[in-house]
């Protein structure tokens, strides 16, 4: 398995999904939009070989597929991600075993924790060139400029490490940094994000919080540092448990922080308390430009690098984008711990249209009145990332929830607006949903989509209309006989019934 970020992108050109591009490209503006056009019809991923202004290629969309995704984790099909959320889940809330099989099973998932832990590289690759001081100059970084109405140049997909400064534990997130000058970058980052808490923490102790951003990484370690599952396990661990074997990490040389030792670029510096600069606007997930915020400035004193690097990027938007497939290998990996978390629930989607968590579909297996709406009250509350879900539809486990169209036939059918839909108003809420009247303040709707039982309705159900099995079988067995055996009757195209996908 590639465990750094040339692995995976050798594997992507084995198996034809990694395009060189050795044009001349100008990292403002042009990068992007090459790249968006290849994300909205599902292309290759992109090596650009020459970069105006810089001596690095840059790499764009290797992640823009779910297919891609689950290589980068070592898994060929969505499903399998499922096993992961699996050993999530015995490790958030373990349970004493009940059979024999139930504690060889949780010893295997103790066992995979052992085989994670991370290992230490004392001569590591992102070292082979060490930049310091006055030298650092990030203008050296081909770093893009993805909107014409963005405020600069930014990173994305960095690792930001930071550490607590009273208990050592490290926290790695995926934050977005803007350039501001030759060596200082603003960080944006939601102020319950663990690197918030780590500055608050270290400005309440009179100290500077070291900051490390690690670029162009193994993409298996950006999927665990962006998994918010609440567990006591470090993102290290996160990346070992995904991977099957501990990452090989590295001390910095100038911060007491490690990161990755096969990371492409990595930058080290410092975080004053108290010293921000304007960060923003920048486009955002949401499909619009945000707005602007004071943010912590990071001084950058020292930077590393592999021998010919690669810089690794990406940029937010309206979906289809690489945050949107991430987010897709990731509802995967939270469903048994939801289940866990909330027993009644078969199975839930968050829609990559719906910003991958803005609406949830959640399947039930109802068992008595009133249920789809605990079920919703539940979710909301499951787990931290889905506090900010402005929409909850909830519908019968033989929904097949993945299907837009059965989801709107439920809702169509079996859905009273007086009865079936209740509104939770001025929740706490995202500060870049613009809808709502209050920036920070918002509502949440939950939709029963499910059949109605006693006493939920006063009158009998209508019975759902189904082939007769006899006949069905009959069909079935006769289908060459009637001359179609030639007729592929798989996926419809959805522009056939009044659709217009394009």
């Amino acid at each position: 398995m590639a465990r750094d970020l040339r692995g995976f992108m050798k594997i992507l050109e084995q198996r034809g999904q990694l395009q060189r591009i050795s044009a001349l490209v100008d990292p403002e503006l042009e990068i992007a939009e090459i790249s968006n056009r290849m994300l909205q019809k599902g292309g290759p991923g992109l090596l650009f070989e020459n970069v105006k202004g810089a001596d690095f290629p840059v790499a764009v969309n290797l992640m823009g597929t779910v297919e891609r995704i689950c290589w980068a984790m070592n898994m060929q099909h969505p499903e399998e991600l499922e096993t992961l959320g699996k050993k999530l889940s015995m490790l958030q809330q373990p349970k004493p075993p009940k059979k024999i099989s139930q504690a060889i099973d949780f010893g295997k998932v103790l066992f995979d924790v052992v085989k994670a832990k991370p290992g230490r590289d004392f001569f590591p690759a992102c070292q082979q060139v060490v930049i310091q001081g006055n030298d650092v100059d990030l203008h050296k970084l081909p770093l893009i400029r993805p909107y014409v109405g963005d405020a600069g140049k930014i990173i994305t997909l960095g690792l930001v490490i930071t550490k607590d400064c009273e208990t050592g534990t490290p926290n790695v997130g995926v934050y977005r940094l803007q350039l501001q000058s030759q060596n200082t970058m603003t960080v944006h980052w939601l102020s319950v994000r663990g690197g918030a808490r780590h500055l608050r923490k270290a400005a309440e102790r009179g100290k500077k919080l070291e900051v490390a951003i690690a670029l162009g990484v193994d993409p298996l370690i950006i999927m665990a540092a962006a998994t918010p599952i609440p567990v006591d396990l470090s993102e290290w661990l996160f990346a070992g448990l995904y991977g099957g074997s501990g990452v090989q990490l590295a001390k910095c040389k100038t911060v007491d922080l490690e990161v990755p030792a096969d990371s492409e670029f990595v930058l080290e510096g410092t975080i004053t308390p108290g010293e921000v600069l304007p960060d923003g606007p920048f486009g955002d997930h949401m499909g619009y430009y945000g707005g602007v915020e004071d943010s912590p400035l990071i001084r950058f004193e020292c930077m590393t690098h592999r021998k010919n690097p690669i810089y690794l990027t990406t940029f937010s938007g309206r979906p289809p984008k690489e945050e949107a497939m991430m987010a897709i290998a990731l509802n995967r990996i939270y469903t048994p711990i939801l289940r866990q978390q909330v027993s009644e629930i078969v199975d839930f989607f968050l829609p990559m249209e719906a910003l991958s968590y803005k609406a949830a579909i959640i399947s039930i297996d109802k068992a008595y009145p009133g249920q789809a709406r605990r079920a919703a009250l539940a979710f909301w509350s499951a787990l931290p990332q889905f506090t900010y879900t402005k929409f909850v539809i909830v519908v019968d486990k033989d929904i097949n929830i993945r299907d837009p169209r059965q989801v709107v036939w439920a809702i169509s059918s079996k859905v009273d607006p007086v009865r079936d839909v209740f509104i939770l108003p001025n929740t706490p809420f995202d500060t870049l949903d613009f809808a709502s009247e209050k920036i920070g303040l918002g509502g949440r709707m939950g939709i029963d989509a499910t059949t109605k039982i006693t006493p939920e309705i006063d009158h009998e159900w209508g019975a759902p209309l189904e082939s007769d099995p006899d006949v069905a079988a009959l069909v079935e067995r006769r289908w060459a006989e009637y001359g179609l055996a030639d007729l592929q009757l798989g996926e419809v195209d959805p522009n056939l019934f009044g659709y217009d996908v394009k």
